[in-house]
């Protein structure tokens, strides 16, 4: 996949999950995470996609661009109250 900037979908695909933007929006609509919890702290996620969130993140490049929109949406609802 090298060229190819990475999007939400691709995300999910490499944690494993379902890329439909139907199976994406549940997701996000059911793990909501708290203000003070991280993406990679949360407790839904197998020790393997956590360890490829955390690597992602600590990149800089393309992959923490889409793990970030996936953590702000994760906090949509601590965000709102």
């Amino acid at each position: 996949m090298s060229g190819v900037r990475p999007r939400m979908t691709h995300l999910f695909e490499q944690l494993g999950l379902d890329a439909s933007e139907a199976a994406i929006q549940q997701f996000i609509e059911t793990h909501q995470l708290n203000a003070e919890t991280t993406i990679a702290e949360a407790e839904f996620w197998t020790e393997a996609q956590r360890q490829f969130i955390v690597e992602k993140m600590k990149s800089d490049g393309s992959w923490a661009i889409v793990v970030d929109q996936l953590n702000e949406s994760l906090h949509e609802d601590s965000v709102s109250r």
